[in-house]
C-alpha cells in the first residue's frame, strides 16, 4: 500500500501526462472535437486504478464523440504512462465526465436571477409605501 502522499503525487503526475497526452500524442478526431481539459484524478491506494475526471467544452454531440474516443484511447494512454511514469503497473484507466463547471454557471446563472427578482420586488414595494 503507498502512503498517501505518494498516491498524491502520482495523481499529480498522471493529471499532468494525460493532459499533455490530450493535446499532443491522440490522433483520434473525436478527442479534438470538444476542448478537453483534465480536472481532477483519483488513484487508488494501491496504484491500480485511476479514475480521470475530464471536463469538455461543447455540443452534447462533441461531448459523446470526445468521450468515445477516450475510451478508445485509453490502451495508448495506459501504455505510455507506464513508459513516461516508470511505474511497475501502469493503473487501469476510467474517465469520467466532470459537468462541475457547467452546474456551477448554472447555479451562478440561477443566483443572479434570484438577486435581479428580489430588487425589482424591493424596488415596486418602495414605489408602493412613497404617496
Amino acid at each position: 500500500m503507498a502512503t498517501s502522499r505518494r498516491v498524491e503525487r502520482v495523481a499529480e503526475l498522471i493529471k499532468r501526462e494525460v493532459s499533455s497526452l490530450i493535446m499532443r500524442d491522440i490522433k483520434d478526431d473525436r478527442v479534438g472535437a470538444g476542448m478537453v481539459s483534465v480536472t481532477a484524478v483519483e488513484v487508488s491506494g494501491d496504484l491500480q486504478h485511476a479514475r480521470i475526471f475530464v471536463s469538455i467544452y461543447g455540443t452534447e454531440e462533441a461531448r459523446q464523440e470526445t468521450m468515445a474516443g477516450l475510451g478508445a484511447a485509453t490502451g495508448f494512454i495506459r501504455r505510455e504512462l507506464g513508459q513516461r511514469l516508470n511505474l511497475r503497473r501502469a493503473p487501469e484507466i476510467l474517465f469520467k465526465e466532470d459537468r462541475s463547471f457547467e452546474e456551477g454557471v448554472r447555479v451562478l446563472s440561477l443566483l443572479n436571477k434570484l438577486s435581479t427578482e428580489r430588487e425589482l420586488k424591493m424596488s415596486q414595494t418602495d414605489r408602493e409605501i412613497q404617496p
